[in-house]
């Protein structure tokens, strides 16, 4: 059975225009062979304007010649030219059923704790808050705050889990520069390596050694 947009109209127009059998009508438009029938005879669908499935690009004229020439064969609806085509994505804010708009500020709390490295654009894109709601749930400032409990998105119904891991694996390499800042306060000043304090900060100072003076030296002062 085919998917026609208009399948009384498109088999008036085959009866009209082709030689084709009943049954290959009935079966390309998905209708029943005696209903087909009656429409060749007038009884059903009266008075209605075929339809040229030719122009609407779902059926070809090689198929139908093929049809007619035999009538075992059964026609195929032709493919659709614009079904590859990438249809643009929706844009604005997300829409949110009002009896889950109360959710947002827990879930935007669970995102400040788990993972803070997704930015406030990526929270509000993913369940269609407002980056001043986000600041005032992160500063404490919101109207409801002594309420509001970390919650996952997912579990409140405000995306769904493909949709939460997509983002949180776009921030993965902002996470990593996080912990790797992190490790370098932990850790505090760095030491110098042992090589460069050997040369520096542990060599002891050179003393000048003098030598015992000598008989010669002790009496020459006493002469002229």
């Amino acid at each position: 059975m085919a998917d026609i947009l208009m399948p009384k109209a498109t088999a008036v127009w085959l009866i009209d225009n082709t030689t084709l059998t009943f049954e290959q009508v009935a079966d390309f438009c998905g209708l029943h062979h005696l209903e087909v029938k009656g429409i060749a005879d007038g009884d059903v669908a009266e008075n209605m304007r075929g339809v040229d499935p030719i122009s609407g690009g779902e059926l070809t004229r090689e198929e139908i010649q093929k049809a007619e020439d035999n009538p075992d064969y059964r026609m195929k609806v032709a493919p659709s030219k614009i079904a590859h085509i990438p249809q643009p994505k929706r844009k604005g804010a997300r829409y949110t059923p009002v009896a889950r708009r109360g959710d947002k500020p827990d879930a935007i709390a669970w995102f400040i704790r788990n993972h803070p490295e997704v930015t406030d654009a990526q929270i509000s894109k993913l369940i269609g808050t407002t980056k001043a709601t986000i600041t005032n749930v992160r500063e404490k400032t919101h109207w409801n705050s002594a309420n509001i409990r970390p919650v996952d998105p997912v579990t409140a119904g405000l995306c769904s889990q493909i949709e939460l891991d997509e983002v949180i694996a776009k921030a993965t390499d902002r996470r990593r520069k996080m912990d790797a800042d992190r490790a370098k306060q932990d850790e505090g000043p760095s030491l110098k390596p042992a090589s460069e304090t050997e040369q520096t900060g542990l060599e002891e100072p050179e003393t000048e050694t003098k030598s015992e003076p000598t008989a010669e030296d002790i009496f020459s002062n006493f002469k002229g």
